[in-house]
């Protein structure tokens, strides 16, 4: 849990869930692995069990005092919908979500299977986003499972993304993330790959954010895509239609 975050694209970081286990390409290099390791050998309580999955009931009130609205990525750590995770547990932070109704809650995921599975018997309130994360063209299913979730605002994370993707059907898609892998071991992007993605964008009229380009030195390599930063979000669009 942290009440800021370096990640671009939103404000803070919140998880009620810590640890994870790889199902696909894009959790090779899993950052969070690596980070969990690290406190885990500080002494943090939450990671006493590593990169084991664990639930932290301790921290599901923690939103709630935070007053200043902010954008939140929740289990930034975890993945909110593994199949460990019960539903009892997953339905308390959604709870959680609905009572912090001046903040946005931002949900990643590569369960999609899950959450569909769950979709009906979850309450969807305006402030939580919910996404899924697609590595290459492969898991594209995953966007296809995304499209039938209730959430108000749905988006895609494509980091890291480790190959082209030859068409998408953004219909219901309300926003795009793209993304280098960073780190040591991190597999390289390619420019056409993120500029085909920005193209059919562009075209459908979805906000399109392009957060890296990676590598061993993200900071170095930085954001830059053809001399401009791309950081829209559905909010930065939402202003622009109320500007018109």
């Amino acid at each position: 849990m942290a009440n800021t975050s370096k990640i671009e694209w939103t404000d803070a970081s919140w998880n009620p869930v810590t640890g994870c286990s790889k199902i696909s390409p894009g959790c090779l290099n899993c950052y969070a692995e690596r980070l969990s390791k690290r406190l885990q050998s500080m002494g943090n309580a939450n990671y006493a069990k590593g990169f084991r999955l664990t639930t932290h009931p301790n921290m599901l009130d923690i939103p709630l005092t935070w007053k200043r609205p902010r954008m939140i990525f929740v289990n930034s750590m975890s993945d909110l919908f593994h199949e460990e995770v019960p539903l009892d547990f997953i339905l308390q932070v959604f709870q959680t979500m609905e009572k912090a109704n001046w903040h946005t809650f931002q949900i990643l995921t590569k369960r999609s299977s899950r959450i569909l599975e769950l979709n009906k018997k979850l309450h969807w309130p305006e402030n939580v986003w919910v996404g899924v994360s697609v590595e290459n063209q492969e898991y594209t299913y995953r966007i296809e499972h995304l499209q039938q979730i209730d959430a108000h605002i749905k988006f895609i994370s494509f980091e890291p993304l480790l190959g082209p993707i030859k068409s998408l059907h953004l219909n219901s898609i309300d926003w795009i993330i793209v993304g280098g892998e960073s780190g040591p071991n991190a597999r390289p992007i390619v420019e056409k790959w993120i500029c085909d993605i920005r193209d059919q964008c562009l075209f459908k009229n979805v906000p399109f954010f392009f957060k890296q380009w990676g590598g061993k030195n993200k900071k170095r390599n930085g954001r830059l895509l053809q001399g401009k930063i791309w950081d829209e979000t559905p909010e930065t669009r939402e202003l622009e239609y109320l500007q018109i």
